[in-house]
């Protein structure tokens, strides 16, 4: 088999955690055995997931033929983060280090689907889910999220692995792709609710003109507001930022976008913000192991203070690709198309 399995107990996998969350306290044997073992428990969800995507398309046939599907092992950034961020945390139980995402039409499209998997007969246990289309988050955030505890008679050794199953719509997920593009200019962690008060407002803002676009709840801080009152606060919002301006300067250039030859069931999406490049890697199943190795590498390079920030995917062709992780190409068309037609509301 072409993926990669458990190399470490749970227990060891904690303690990398521990490790990984506070490397100053520990010595440079322990934080490259960590990085080791992260590298190998990232890499194990790989057949978790990609069993997954098989259903997931399966289910997606009769529901929405052209929705995207992409799949996405998270990265390490983000994991030393969560685990920093909740004391309680341990790397073994990480719920989302695997995870789906099914980008649809519309909300009811969205909806369709999250009935199809909870009228399911799975064997995976459904442990956690989240509504953030009738709750959105307070940073204007909205989708599904459906997490999995994963069970295989004929795969026993990924028994108990988490998979994060995210469902959205084409306007939520530009919402989304927007936050990460600005996050990765403005150097500031947007997407963790971290940076400048003024630009999380103004994505706040954001996503509660485009939940009532999509007549959808709204997002906390605004409720009982007026569709134009909301908009207007966008407009003005967006006038002071300059963001529209700032997002279409982003794009990268078709000619910025280089692909090594073959093909792959999985890509390494490398960005280079300072260049606007982008550099694809395709990997095929059978060299999986070797593109999370390679993925770990990019990351060192990322930690030591590159300008680079890589993601290893599966969504098929290039151009899947490019509407799946729109970020990683700085690709915010759809959102500045979205704002544009509500700020030419305002009077």
């Amino acid at each position: 088999m072409a993926f990669v399995k458990p190399n470490y107990s749970k227990g060891q996998v904690n303690r990398a955690g521990q490790i990984l969350a506070a490397p100053e306290k520990y010595a440079a044997d322990d934080q490259a055995w960590a990085d080791a073992v992260l590298t190998n428990w990232r890499a194990c969800h790989g057949y978790p997931i990609n069993t997954f995507q098989a259903t997931l398309r399966n289910k997606l046939r009769g529901i929405d033929a052209k929705a995207l599907v992409a799949q996405r092992m998270k990265r390490t950034p983000s994991i030393v983060f969560k685990l920093r961020r909740f004391e309680d945390m341990k790397l073994a139980r990480m719920q989302d280090i695997g995870g789906l995402r099914a980008v649809l039409d519309s909300v009811g499209k969205v909806r369709k689907l999250e009935a199809a998997y909870r009228n399911a007969n799975f064997q995976h246990q459904l442990v956690s889910s989240k509504d953030y289309i009738n709750e959105p988050k307070p940073d204007g955030y909205r989708g599904i999220h459906l997490i999995y505890r994963y069970a295989n008679v004929r795969a026993p050794e990924y028994d108990g692995l988490g998979v994060e199953l995210q469902m959205r719509t084409r306007l939520q997920h530009a919402w989304a792709t927007a936050v990460e593009t600005m996050g990765t200019f403005l150097g500031q962690a947007l997407k963790s609710g971290q940076g400048d008060q003024e630009w999380r407002e103004f994505f706040s803002k954001a996503g509660a003109a485009l939940a009532i676009v999509e007549k959808c709840p709204p997002v906390p801080g605004f409720e009982g507001k007026a569709s134009a009152e909301v908009y207007a606060e966008l407009a003005e919002a967006e006038h002071r930022l300059r963001v529209l301006e700032k997002l279409n300067g982003f794009a990268i250039a078709a000619d910025k976008i280089t692909s090594e030859r073959g093909q792959g069931a999985y890509h390494l999406i490398i960005l280079d913000s300072a260049k606007r490049a982008v550099f694809l890697r395709p990997y095929p199943i059978s060299r999986l192991e070797q593109a999370n190795l390679d993925y770990a590498e990019i990351e060192k390079r990322t930690n030591a203070g590159e300008p680079i920030e890589a993601v290893l995917v599966s969504a098929g062709p290039i151009d899947a690709l490019r509407k799946a992780y729109p970020n990683y190409f700085l690709d915010t068309q759809a959102f500045v198309a979205q704002i544009s037609k509500v700020i030419a509301q305002v009077g």
